[in-house]
């Protein structure tokens, strides 16, 4: 005769039925989870790593970098044409041919400038890239103002280049670039440096028939040499060099009335009769007046001193000259 089983044990294996379905529907739940695609919260984890694991690439959120053989054809575009114009500045001889080669070369610069602010560059380049730029405009600046113009009191262009800040730059800047790999060599003009060209105190210059008893002394006590002219009636008489510090005297003045013009500078350019550094034109507002009398027992003559800097008790008032007005 059969027992039946007491509530109590049909209750127990009721639930151990029951645990080992649930185990079953929680083996299948994360069965499905683990192919779910549906972007879930956890399961979204799970198929994101898988995906990873396929193969998937991550973005790192920057740009791709340039390669730098891309770069060296874009940085040769961009200098070629500059280098060109600054061949041409080297081979033109001084004046009209150098100043119109200053000019083109100048404006090359900047061009070369503009082309590299817009060039892509490789990471390690980026910064010697924009330094290459800003030394190219100052350059470009260089070029230009160095100019000679071709009138007095100029300085040679390739002295002015001597001493301009553009090329030092551009020559440091490219050496930067050029060491890490990218060739940015650029053919600098070549410069020349300052002179000090001077004439012997009391050097005659042009020196007109003179045989009065008029005399004449010059003192020159500014920081540069000097040069004075007498004109008279339009015409130079006599033109007489005066180192600074120093002073000389021309005697045999004739009589007559003189302008007296003075120009003051470094470096005197024979050539174009002109100091070309420093150099002002002045003259004299009184005119010099020289004369020779005859008096009862002798001759009586003009003896004159001017003095070029300004002392104390001085009388004498000077004016600028144009450089065009002074007399040669």
């Amino acid at each position: 005769m059969s027992v039946p089983a007491p509530d109590g044990a049909r209750t127990g294996r009721g639930r151990r039925r029951a645990a080992g379905l649930g185990g079953a529907l929680l083996a299948l739940s994360l069965s499905l989870a683990g192919c779910s695609s549906d972007g879930g919260s956890g399961n979204g984890n799970g198929a994101g790593a898988r995906g990873s694991a396929a193969g998937a690439t991550p973005s790192s959120g920057r740009a791709p970098t340039v390669a730098p053989d891309a770069y060296r054809r874009a940085l040769g575009s961009a200098l070629r044409p500059l280098n060109n114009a600054l061949r041409a500045v080297d081979g033109a001889q001084e004046g009209r041919a150098l100043d119109a080669a200053l000019d083109a070369a100048g404006t090359r610069a900047e061009v070369a400038a503009n082309a590299l602010d817009t060039t892509r560059t490789p990471d390690d380049a980026t910064a010697r890239n924009g330094q290459l730029a800003g030394a190219l405009r100052v350059l470009g600046r260089d070029l230009k103002g160095a100019r000679g113009g071709g009138g007095r009191c100029a300085t040679s262009p390739r002295v002015e280049l001597s001493t301009a800040q553009g090329p030092r730059s551009v020559r440091e800047a490219g050496r930067a670039l050029t060491a890490l790999g990218y060739d940015a060599t650029l053919r600098l003009p070549r410069t020349e440096q300052a002179q000090y060209r001077r004439l012997a105190n009391g050097t005659f210059l042009r020196d007109g028939s003179r045989g009065g008893l008029g005399r004449l002394t010059i003192n020159n006590g500014t920081s540069t040499d000097a040069v004075v002219t007498l004109t008279r009636g339009g015409r130079t008489a006599f033109s007489v060099y005066v180192r600074k510090d120093a002073h000389t005297t021309i005697r045999s003045v004739n009589s007559g009335t003189y302008t007296v013009y003075f120009t003051t500078g470094e470096d005197w350019n024979g050539k174009k009769s002109s100091f070309t550094r420093g150099c002002r034109f002045e003259k004299f507002d009184d005119e010099a007046d020289f004369r020779t009398v005859r008096v009862a027992g002798g001759t009586q003559y003009t003896v004159l001193t001017f003095t070029l800097n300004k002392v104390l008790g001085g009388n004498a008032t000077t004016s600028e000259v144009p450089p065009g007005e002074f007399p040669s």
